[in-house]
């Protein structure tokens, strides 16, 4: 038996996981680098290893996708990733070994195909289509709260403690993950609803649309170019900005970066759930443009302001656009693809196309910078977020169903659970 309507527990279970895995993953990035650094691992070394992180989960992305579509058990692939990640962050304290650090990233990076995808199938699965809005708007406001409360507690410990304390903190986080992820009831994850399939109710695999169907899906290849140059943009400013704050305030430079991360997880955190319900109220199309037009108003007014204090404010702008497309790709994707049965394997297009254009932002701002000045490189990520509103305005149609259209498919869909009850 499947119920249309997930138990409470699974629902707080899932708020759990969101909240753990999230705190988990807090032990990585920059953190990592800093440990590594005083170690005597040479810049080039800790940045070949991140980067080697960072192509892994971007060429696990389609991959992972694909494992999603065909696994019955998603939840068994969260709980393996979520161990991927302890198991990295023991290695990195106690092993920090060239070659064991670098499997132990490109472990965590492998992850990033399945993991963060996998809670999205989890929470399409439980509650269906009609509720997925409401449902990433309240997954975002718990990974934003447990990435906040992770970082002060492993900044905590490594200044008490020992730095290698925090990634043994981050591997015991992850035991409480997995007990969250234990507590979300299996008949709950209705199988065709989380591969995009809601009319399938057998234990075998839904029938699926075939991959070059999504190729020839005008509106999903615009939103995933939409994308790929609002993570261009986006990803480049702070970087730019970094370099500004390291001549012009010197040994404050690392304490206004780090209300430079915080201040927009804070405003996540605020705004998710409101975004999740107007995502449904609302419609689709008006918080996108919103999220993706703030990126080239935060860019220029970045380029013009020097006052640390004010650009602590313009960044809230990034807790927006954060808040919007964390909620909306999986939305957006999720409305473009249903009855296909591959709707993981579109996550991961998309999160492809849009990792790319992350991957290449700062080595291509960092040029224009380095050669034309930082106006230079604040003018090349403004055009490039313009660009990216531009398509959204005029090429991204709404994506959500029309009000009866969607009461029609949650009476099927209801009228179809009663009948295999």
């Amino acid at each position: 038996m499947t119920n249309i309507s997930p138990a409470p527990r699974s629902q707080r279970a899932l708020d759990g996981v969101n909240f753990f895995v999230a705190a988990v993953l807090a032990g990585f990035g920059p953190f990592v680098a800093v440990f590594l650094g005083d170690r005597g691992w040479s810049q080039q070394d800790i940045g070949f290893v991140l980067s080697a992180a960072g192509i892994a989960g971007l060429l696990s992305q389609i991959p992972g996708g694909e494992l999603l579509d065909a696994a019955r058990s998603k939840r068994l692939l969260v709980g393996a990733g979520t161990v991927m990640l302890a198991g990295g962050a023991l290695i990195v304290a106690f092993r920090p070994d060239f070659p064991l650090v670098l499997g132990a990233m490109v472990l965590q990076g492998i992850t990033g195909g399945f993991l963060g995808p996998g809670i999205t199938a989890i929470s399409l699965g439980l509650v269906g289509r009609s509720a997925l809005a409401e449902r990433l708007g309240r997954n975002q406001r718990f990974k934003s709260t447990g990435s906040l409360l992770a970082a002060a507690l492993m900044g905590t410990l490594g200044y008490f403690l020992s730095d290698r304390m925090i990634f043994v903190a981050a591997a015991l986080l992850a035991l409480p993950a997995l007990l969250a992820l234990l507590g979300i009831r299996a008949a709950d994850i209705h199988f065709g609803r989380s591969v995009g399939a809601p009319d399938h109710h057998e234990a075998t695999r839904p029938p699926r649309a075939a991959r070059r169907t999504f190729w020839t899906n005008p509106t999903l290849l615009i939103f995933a170019g939409c994308l790929f140059l609002f993570q261009a943009a986006d990803a480049s400013i702070l970087p730019l900005v970094g370099g500004t704050l390291a001549r012009s305030e010197g040994d404050r430079s690392s304490l206004i970066m780090s209300a430079l991360i915080v201040v927009p997880q804070i405003a996540v955190a605020l705004l998710a759930p409101w975004t999740g319900r107007r995502a449904e109220s609302w419609g689709r199309r008006p918080l996108l443009l919103i999220g993706v037009g703030v990126l080239p108003i935060r860019a220029v007014l970045f380029m013009l302001i020097t006052d640390p204090v004010f650009l602590i404010v313009v960044q809230t702008l990034d807790g927006i656009s954060g808040t919007v497309l964390g909620i909306l790709t999986a939305l957006i994707v999720a409305d473009l693809t249903r009855g296909t049965g591959r709707f993981n394997l579109a996550q991961g297009l998309v999160g492809t196309i849009a990792g790319i254009g992350a991957a290449l932002s700062t080595t291509l701002t960092g040029l224009v910078a380095g050669s034309f000045g930082r106006t230079a490189g604040f003018l090349l990520v403004a055009a490039m977020a313009a660009a990216a509103a531009a398509i959204a305005w005029s090429f991204v149609p709404e994506t959500k169903p029309s009000t009866e259209q969607g009461r029609d498919a949650k009476r099927q869909e209801s009228g179809r659970e009663a009948a295999h009850t």
